[in-house]
């Protein structure tokens, strides 16, 4: 079972300073320190366990420091800002690992971009030595990247000239997508092995300002200050996050809110949601003295560590069939009691949460079926876990209910920013709105009539047709079901954020498995060694 919970007390790679409304982080790789034996992280490199610390950073940001608004990222080390994701590391992976591993960088790279958007949190990428491939990926992710001028030090993505691969944290998207940087420049950048520096890289858009060694550290920290003092207050005491774990029995992890159970001879997974019980709190005041304990918190950490763990220790699992449990009217009274108080800061965090664990759900490169039956609880924001999923069986009886929420319409949207109803009838648009307008609790045949479900099975034959379509479903290839699944998932427009997965990520997985990248011969095998990488010149 892999533990995703990480404290500050134990980093071994990062620095967290809080002073006041500014906080500094500084990445301060411990080479002995790898997620796994058999590498070293040389050069501030990371790999999973870095990641991991700072997505709890980026939380406990949240979370824990609400009066924080502006952040500084930086390096505690003079020869490098960051080489990038370690290329032992990658070189000795398995291919699963290693796309989980980049969607999982991605993943807390847009939590970070997230934190500025929604959290009030400006950041600052402050890059005061040399900075490639992944490092910049990271820089790009802040709101400014500001580079020391030295005469040496440079930001870079060189993995298509040196590994054959691409830049596998949303680089090349970035650049374009959210900095503006023209194509042709951006071709150049990313084939350049030695990368940029100075005043040419603020000319091209590839950093926001550069300053001399002896000018660099106060320039950073006035310019952060500046951004800080834009930002609202919003309060000067969190709330403490307690570590998440599960019970785990074999193949069956217990939290409190969330059951997971495999099956590897089937190569699925029940995953099992409970709404709440109890007395919940009612405004901004009561969920601060709740803390991580309140539902509407703990489940959704729950939630997302239980995916992580589905994505990483459970990788022959083909299919997840999602199932709801518990009160409605308590689960909708809770989303209507935070959306009204969603002002508050921590009420506004709660609904952040949500909407990214929904967001990775969305993101599982497994096939996800949802079952709606009489004790379901499919309502609110656990109707949009049904939404997300490839297909949803719902049985015809009078129990069957589903109800929507608050939350619908376009608090908790897609990567590319639609609510899950408009993604789902993009033909007839009109339609998703006036659902998500109007909250309607639908019976059994009215899901059926506003297309909610993709299949309203009768009784006799419920138990018969859901064991065929789960047994049908993980008999197919793997791999043409993980291309269809992204490309049905997310209709209409793009944006930065879904070419990000939709796209680069796509495009990782395949170059990954290429002889000219990971073959005998590829340019990531032979990378150190004193032998070019020979490639097969067809393109394909």
């Amino acid at each position: 079972m892999t533990d995703f919970n990480r404290h500050p007390s134990s980093y071994h790679h990062w620095q967290l300073q809080i002073d006041g409304d500014l906080a500094q982080l500084r990445m301060n790789v411990d080479p002995a320190h790898p997620y796994q034996p058999g590498y070293e992280l040389k050069l501030n490199s990371y790999d999973l366990g870095v990641d991991m610390e700072l997505a709890d950073v980026v939380q406990r940001l949240r979370f824990e420091h609400p009066q924080v608004k502006a952040l500084v990222v930086g390096s505690a080390q003079e020869r490098a800002f960051c080489a990038g994701a370690n290329i032992w590391m990658l070189a000795e992976s398995t291919h699963p690992f290693k796309v989980n591993f980049c969607k999982y960088t991605n993943e807390t790279r847009l939590s970070l971009e997230d934190l500025s958007r929604h959290s009030g949190v400006k950041t600052l990428c402050a890059v005061n030595a040399a900075c490639a491939g992944g490092g910049y990926e990271l820089a790009l992710a802040c709101d400014e990247i500001h580079l020391v001028d030295d005469n040496n030090s440079a930001v870079s993505l060189p993995e298509v000239p040196l590994l054959g691969v691409l830049p596998g944290t949303g680089g090349l998207t970035r650049m374009v997508d959210k900095r503006k940087v023209r194509r042709d420049r951006a071709d150049v950048f990313c084939t350049m092995a030695e990368g940029m520096r100075g005043k040419k890289a603020v000319a091209w858009g590839i950093v926001d300002a550069t300053w001399k060694k002896s000018q660099f550290a106060e320039k950073v920290m006035n310019r952060a200050k500046e951004l800080a003092a834009k930002q609202p207050t919003k309060a000067t005491k969190g709330i403490t996050l307690a570590p998440i774990h599960a019970q785990r029995d074999g193949n069956k992890y217990t939290y409190t809110h969330v059951q997971v159970e495999v099956d590897p001879q089937a190569r699925k997974a029940m995953l099992t949601v409970h709404g709440p019980k109890g007395a919940q709190p009612k405004d901004g005041a009561g969920y601060e003295a709740a803390g991580c304990s309140a539902w509407a918190l703990q489940c959704w950490r729950e939630l997302d560590d239980a995916l992580l763990q589905l994505r990483f220790d459970h990788e022959e699992v083909g299919l997840i069939v999602l199932q709801t449990r518990g009160d409605r009217g308590a689960l909708l009274q809770v989303e209507q009691d935070l959306f009204a108080n969603r002002s508050h800061w921590l009420c506004n965090e709660i609904l952040l949460q949500m909407a990214r664990t929904l967001r990775r759900f969305d993101l599982m490169a497994r096939s996800m079926y949802a079952l709606v039956d009489g004790d379901s609880c499919c309502a609110g924001a656990f109707l949009e876990l049904s939404l997300a999923c490839d297909r949803v069986y719902a049985l015809d009886d009078d129990k069957v209910q589903m109800a929507i929420g608050p939350l619908s319409n376009g608090t908790l949207p897609m990567s590319h920013g639609l609510s899950r109803l408009l993604n789902r009838f993009l033909a007839t648009p009109a339609h998703g709105q006036q659902l998500a307008t109007e909250m309607p609790t639908l019976t059994a045949g009215e899901i059926d009539e506003q297309g909610l479900c993709t299949y309203l099975l009768d009784p006799v034959d419920w138990a018969d047709d859901v064991r065929v379509a789960l047994e049908e479903r993980v008999s197919l290839s793997p791999d043409a079901l993980t291309g269809m699944e992204a490309s049905l998932r997310f209709g209409g427009a793009e944006n930065c954020d879904s070419k990000i997965f939709g796209r680069l990520s796509a495009w990782q997985n395949w170059i990954f498995t290429r002889p000219n990248a990971t073959g005998d011969e590829g340019a990531l095998t032979r990378y150190g060694a004193p032998e070019s990488a020979k490639f097969d010149w067809r393109r394909t």
